[in-house]
């Protein structure tokens, strides 16, 4: 698709709707900066004042990626509902969240992930974590979306990648490097709910074109509707899935800057834990509305009522031009715009709040000011920009999928990171020097492992399913991170103080709100297993 087949009303809904997020985040910016605090709080975590629904549907739209949208329409068409353990399995470690982590963050009163490490195994552990998740955030998050974002805007309206690339970074800094993480929020906000309602239209007009639920599931084979798969199937077999996902689900859900941010902004422990609740239950209704579609595309092309792809990737493309009215084609495709705008913002976001708080605040100039790390951030979220402009241009070069290669930096990233901070929180004996091993050694390891898989060395067939694999690594360091810690527990400790903090109280759940959030969970749980129970 092209410029030309636009029509004018879609064109201008585009640069309309394009043009309401930069007000909006540019007002917002603007009333942050003439409020009377613009402490590094402030940029970086709201001041701390997120409501529940704020920190729920903030992260659902930073999960809620171009790259799931694209990828889960066409993954669907070809293998059908299995994915949807990639969103249904989620709630556990969301669970995690709320009742393990998000307590000890909040008590701590720690802005990034680093931080939590400088508090729990000393500054070894917390300098090799501060450029870690720079690295983080920058790769698998700015630099990722913004190649996918270049990419896009190249297939639908011809503009080169390089200059694509160039254009979505300035839209991102022109309201987050002022902004912070406030008008990421709202804009965010604004931009998930959007983008519910036009793939909620596309699954209706869809269903609607092929007649009945019996219809669409008699249109695909059998095997499309079970969400586990045997295990000697090739993709998605069902044992891979169990034990692999858990890894990166503490990872991604648990310690991931750009995602826990949100919750480390919260107003209290209550709220951090609603708006995780939150994110849980809007994944209960994302299969129906990211994978079902795939499905559906491909029940309508067999029918003939959809041209046949060229790619199964553009499934979400040819249901969008095949199925929407004009001006609702201008919407989606100006939602999957503003989403990869959005998560470029927020990858440059979490880059310059660890930047500021972990990197310059911590080891360049541990007496500057709130003001200046706040200015320092700014600075940093531009130079964050023009680094992630030149690493997209590279992986847009690549002759990999980005899909593939995306999976695979976070699954070989995870199993470290997954280690140390589940054994720091449950287990006090966990010493310094096994988080530093396990960190540094892990990490080289896991990449030297996951590089050798990916090129297929020594041989394709030499390796387990790259989520076993992911399994495996783990429950490796584990073992290691076990073991050095028996061996060095009487060395001299760093004083950890994380399990000595005092229940403030701000900060610590009322027994009313504690039992609501408990029953909240309950009913989740049914759901989920009545769910797994249906499609099994």
């Amino acid at each position: 698709m092209k410029l030309s087949q636009l029509s004018i009303v879609d064109l201008a809904v585009i640069v309309g709707y394009i043009g309401f997020l930069v007000i909006a985040g540019i007002r917002i910016s603007r009333k942050k900066m003439n409020s009377s605090s613009s402490s590094s709080e402030e940029l970086f975590l709201s001041g701390r004042s997120l409501p529940w629904y704020k920190v729920g549907l903030s992260i659902f739209s930073t999960n809620v990626s171009p790259s799931m949208l694209v990828a889960y329409f066409g993954a669907a068409y070809t293998s059908g509902m299995v994915l949807a353990n990639f969103e249904w399995m989620a709630w556990f470690f969301l669970l995690l969240l709320s009742f393990l982590f998000i307590p000890q963050y909040l008590r701590l009163k720690i802005s990034t992930m680093p931080e939590f490490l400088l508090k729990r195994f000393g500054p070894k552990a917390h300098g090799f974590f501060t450029y870690f998740s720079m690295f983080g955030s920058l790769v698998t998050w700015a630099s990722f979306m913004l190649c996918i974002g270049g990419i896009v805007l190249n297939q639908l309206l011809g503009i080169p990648i390089h200059i694509s690339a160039v254009v979505i970074v300035l839209i991102a800094l022109s309201y987050s490097s002022t902004g912070g993480l406030t008008s990421i929020v709202h804009t965010g906000m604004i931009q998930s709910l959007i983008l519910l309602l036009i793939s909620f239209i596309i699954l209706t007009i869809g269903l609607s074109r092929i007649g009945s639920i019996d219809a669409l599931v008699n249109g695909v084979p059998h095997e499309f509707w079970s969400i586990f798969r045997p295990a000697t199937d090739d993709s998605y077999p069902w044992h891979a899935i169990v034990l692999g996902y858990p890894v990166i689900g503490i990872w991604f859900w648990c310690t991931e800057q750009s995602i826990v941010q949100r919750t480390l902004a919260a107003k209290n422990i209550q709220h951090g834990q609603l708006g995780a609740w939150l994110v849980a239950m809007l994944k209960v209704i994302m299969p129906f509305i990211f994978i079902l579609p795939g499905i559906i595309c491909l029940v309508l092309v067999n029918k003939g009522m959809l041209e046949p792809l060229e790619s199964p990737d553009h499934a979400y493309l040819s249901m969008v031009m095949g199925l929407l009215p004009t001006g609702l084609i201008g919407l989606a495709l100006a939602t999957l715009i503003v989403s990869i705008i959005n998560d470029v913002a927020t990858g440059i976001s979490a880059f310059s709040t660890v930047f500021a708080m972990d990197f310059y605040g911590k080891k360049i100039n541990p007496d500057a000011s709130a003001e200046k790390m706040s200015q320092i951030g700014k600075k940093a979220s531009w130079i964050a920009g023009i680094i992630a402009v030149l690493i997209a241009i590279f992986f847009s070069s690549s002759d990999k999928g980005l899909f593939e290669l995306g999976q695979s930096l976070c699954t070989y990233l995870a199993p470290p990171v997954s280690t140390v901070f589940i054994l720091g929180l449950l287990w006090k004996r966990a010493t310094p020097l096994a988080a530093e091993l396990t960190l540094y050694l892990g990490t080289a390891i896991c990449l030297t492992i996951g590089f050798c898989q990916l090129i297929n060395f020594p041989s394709k067939d030499a390796w387990p399913h790259f989520m076993l694999l992911c399994f495996y690594m783990m429950v490796g360091l584990v073992a290691f991170m076990f073991i050095v810690s028996l061996f060095t527990r009487n060395r001299p400790a760093f004083k950890t103080e994380i399990f000595n903090v005092e229940k403030s109280s701000s900060y610590e759940s009322d027994p009313m709100h504690y039992k609501l959030i408990r029953v909240l969970w309950i009913i989740l749980a049914v759901i989920m297993f009545t769910l797994y129970y249906i499609f099994n």
